[in-house]
């Protein structure tokens, strides 16, 4: 296994991923199933990496003004319990992957090319109600613990398809929304002793802190909130492709 080359790989990961407010674990999954790393292992790796990358990404949107507590604590009311439960089930490498990137590949098509109600010149935010808020985050909190990711990447493109917030504020969303899913979801592996992580992940946590860093501050800033959603497309696009040309 080249270390060298995977950090590097997690490096760029972070940095893009983060730059839409993500924690990256589904790039991570990505890379490390490239080096045939057991799935196992994929899922403690990536959740750990999760929390302190997406941290670093929610600080960042938080401190340009971009965070709406309405867009992030009615999700976590019930996606809180429910990653915890997902984190016990166990699925096999087959429905691993068909879950996660079935989804990915729905989202990406959506994202990248169907406009959104957040770029109409009239747009103004749709409230959200609190029953849609709930069970969405019950069904995103449930998956992404099964999965072993954070579930923002899920919840950012919902936010903006149903026009509850724009880019930037479904980002800031998602970078909370993330870091407290996968922190549920890694003491729920703890607790359940399934959490197992490769001697590969520190170096991979420490350049992943610097990619976060990095691509957050161009994401929260430098970037039009335009941007963002056609980096989170791009995103989304580089993730189920890399899958399906590897899984080909």
């Amino acid at each position: 296994m080249n270390i060298t080359l995977m950090s590097l790989l997690v490096f760029i990961v972070a940095a893009l991923y983060s730059s839409a407010g993500f924690g990256g674990a589904s790039g991570y999954l990505i890379v490390m199933n490239l080096f045939g790393v057991p799935a196992n292992i994929m899922a403690g790796t990536a959740l750990l990496l999760n929390i302190f990358v997406s941290s670093i990404s929610f600080a960042n949107y938080y401190k340009a003004g971009h965070f709406r507590p309405g867009l992030l604590i009615p999700f976590l009311i019930t996606s809180i319990p429910a990653a915890f439960l997902g984190g016990r089930i166990e699925l096999s490498n087959e429905t691993y992957s068909i879950l996660l990137y079935g989804v990915l590949t729905y989202l990406a098509i959506r994202m990248v090319f169907f406009p959104t109600l957040t770029e109409a010149t009239n747009w103004s935010p749709h409230p959200v109600p609190v029953l849609a808020a709930l069970a969405s985050g019950a069904g995103i909190g449930l998956l992404s613990g099964m999965l072993g990711i954070g579930g923002g990447i899920f919840l950012s493109p919902l936010i903006i398809l149903m026009g509850w917030g724009n880019s930037k504020q479904a980002s800031a969303s998602a970078g909370g929304f993330i870091a407290i899913n996968s922190l549920s979801g890694l003491i729920s592996r703890v607790t359940h002793g399934s959490f197992v992580i490769g001697g590969f992940g520190i170096p991979m946590l420490l350049v992943g802190l610097l990619g976060a860093w990095i691509g957050s501050q161009m994401g929260a800033v430098k970037f039009s909130a335009f941007g963002v959603r056609r980096a989170l497309g791009v995103i989304l696009a580089l993730a189920v492709g890399a899958y399906w040309v590897n899984f080909l």
